[in-house]
């Protein structure tokens, strides 16, 4: 008997007995990259949804809607306008891009910001190995496939954005030490904590 059963997002909908809304091809993932810029459905404006759910002791979906809308009367509204000027913004600018444009973006990406990149590991596993009195080293293409970015003297290193720090735990599992960094206006704030 299998211990770990997959319940669809259509099926629990069938079960609480509603159903969602349809939308055209692409549109959810502009909506989702135009709410992520505008921030419309942050906990500032809609509320902690994780939070809110716990509070509701209704049962069905229109007690939710009910409950929520008393909570917060202006939510939908005020979400709903700032993702809607940021649509206006991707409506704007996406009459701007045309090949030329998309073959510069492609460049930035695979020329410039790849070489960027690569530098900038290599300027961190530098510094690191200059604080510690020792060399440094990138990865072969062969250690970068188990997840090596570099050595501090013989020390394998994987380099991470200090965000990294959360997800650790996540589906990766790489056995080696951390430089952990964050982007800050002048540079890079690197973390050589794990190597010490």
């Amino acid at each position: 008997m299998k211990t770990q059963i997959k319940i669809s997002s259509q099926e629990i909908l069938r079960l609480i007995g509603t159903q969602s809304f349809e939308f055209p091809k692409y549109a959810t993932q502009i909506l989702n990259l135009a709410n992520q810029n505008a921030q419309g459905t942050r906990p500032a404006v809609v509320g902690q949804m994780s939070d809110l759910i716990q509070e509701f002791s209704g049962q069905s979906i229109e007690d939710w809607e009910k409950w929520y809308i008393e909570k917060h009367p202006d939510a939908i509204q005020q979400a709903t306008e700032k993702i809607s000027k940021m649509v206006d913004n991707f409506r704007t600018v996406i009459n701007q891009i045309d090949e030329v444009m998309i073959s510069h973006w492609v460049k930035d990406l695979v020329i410039i910001k790849t070489f960027i990149g690569l530098r900038f590991q290599e300027a961190i596993l530098n510094k690191a190995s200059n604080l510690l009195n020792t060399t440094y080293k990138l990865a072969t293409p062969e250690e970068e496939a188990k997840g090596i970015d570099g050595f501090v003297g013989l020390t394998p290193v994987s380099i991470k954005p200090d965000t990294y720090k959360t997800k650790r735990s996540l589906n990766e599992k790489i056995e080696v030490r951390f430089i952990y960094y964050k982007k800050v206006k002048d540079g890079l704030l690197i973390d050589i904590e794990d190597i010490l």
